[in-house]
């Protein structure tokens, strides 16, 4: 699965990296090196210009006028849009790729509302060797980054639900909310977990963001894990375990005499691991 990972690009930053023509951000996000389900996020997305964006079932997505590229923030962790409860999307941080264009929670969003989560790295958490007091196996977590130190697209889908209880008029009616999509980990990062976020490659990102692409199996050929020797991994302080902590000191490497030898063959450092 992926459950935290760490964003400290800029709005700027990213609407130049993802070319962006209309960033939809009132209020900057701060950098966050400890993203937890929840937290507001970076999306982006792809909808068709409107005055006043309040979502739908997603059946107008692919109609009317040209869609255009939009950064905005939603939360993380997607309500489907019939939902009765929005707190159903503390369980719906991740959506899988292998049941994603059959799971009722998903398909919709799916078929018609795709969009990337930008991400410096992410986290994954190593069972060691050593046990806690309650005897499960102590967890040493690892940061998972592109080798060039370039963005990480994530694959997400996104929802907008509508909350009855607010008034028509309420600018707070609406719910933004998204979801990543996983994988089965990559030989190499499957030492430290057997799952992984999807990528989608920069080449692939318009005919992955634009809303009137809805064949399934073209869709989900646009999806594949990261390719063997772009990302590397290496365990980090376990204060990233607290999502309270927040700071780059989170995905800075442990130094070499900090490193249990045991965690030497799920540290990835290039294409010698793939």
């Amino acid at each position: 699965m992926c459950g935290r990972y760490a964003s400290s690009r800029s709005t700027d930053d990213l609407v130049a990296e993802f070319d962006v023509v209309a960033p939809r951000v009132a209020a900057p996000l701060a950098p966050d090196w400890n993203v937890a389900p929840t937290k507001e996020v970076y999306a982006v997305l792809e909808r068709p210009p409107r005055p006043e964006d309040g979502g739908g079932d997603g059946a107008s997505d692919g109609a009317g006028p040209e869609p255009e590229r939009q950064l905005r923030v939603l939360r993380w962790g997607l309500v489907p849009s019939w939902a009765k409860d929005p707190s159903i999307g503390n369980r719906m941080i991740n959506a899988r790729r292998e049941t994603v264009a059959e799971k009722p929670a998903f398909r919709r969003a799916f078929a018609a509302r795709r969009c990337l989560v930008p991400a410096d790295g992410y986290f994954e958490w190593y069972p060691t060797s050593q046990t806690t007091k309650a005897g499960k196996p102590r967890k040493q977590p690892f940061f998972i980054r592109p080798r060039d130190g370039g963005v990480l697209a994530m694959a997400g889908l996104y929802e907008i639900w509508r909350d009855p209880s607010r008034a028509e008029d309420d600018p707070e009616r609406f719910r933004w909310t998204c979801t990543v999509l996983t994988t089965e980990a990559e030989d190499a990062l499957g030492r430290i977990h057997d799952r992984m976020p999807l990528m989608v490659e920069r080449d692939r990102w318009s005919r992955w963001l634009d809303p009137r692409t809805d064949a399934e199996a073209d869709l989900l050929d646009l999806l594949a894990p990261a390719a063997p020797g772009r990302l590397e991994a290496f365990p980090v302080a376990t204060t990233v375990s607290n999502v309270r902590n927040n700071g780059p000191e989170l995905v800075a490497p442990l130094p070499l005499d900090e490193v249990p030898s045991e965690l030497e063959d799920a540290v990835v450092t290039g294409a010698e691991d793939a």
